[in-house]
């Protein structure tokens, strides 16, 4: 079993930065890809950014790409994303996730994750 945990989260104006992390423990870690993916009050949870296992490949949803990027370090078993000139529209709880998976394939749809952590609040005020 595969246990993912998130921080990072908080409240920040519109225009700051915000840093979440992903610990993930419980199997090899690189043998993971891992996304993010956020769920707004009222709305479907929906794609945000993937990486694959060694982090060649990255994707990342049309609404944030240029400001999000995806990252991460298989030494410590973390994956992060780092999240810039956030917007209101960026509000909501974000999950990590991870889908064992071939080298190279990134997630590009919420239902391509096995493994999901309990999610972080990210609240951006304008």
């Amino acid at each position: 079993q595969v246990q993912l945990v998130e921080s990072g989260g908080g409240l920040v104006q519109a225009g700051g930065s915000l840093r979440l992390s992903c610990a993930v423990s419980g199997r090899t870690f690189s043998d993971y890809a891992m996304g993010w993916l956020r769920q707004a009050p009222g709305k479907e949870r929906q794609f945000v950014a993937a990486i694959s296992r060694n982090s060649a490949s990255t994707y990342y949803a049309t609404s944030v790409k240029g400001r999000f990027t995806i990252s991460r370090d298989n030494a410590k078993n973390t994956v992060y994303l780092q999240m810039n000139n956030l917007k209101p529209e960026d509000t909501a709880v974000y999950y990590c996730a991870a889908s064992a998976a071939r080298y190279g394939w990134v997630g590009r749809t919420t239902d391509a994750y096995e493994y999901w952590g309990q999610g972080t609040q990210v609240t951006v005020s304008s």
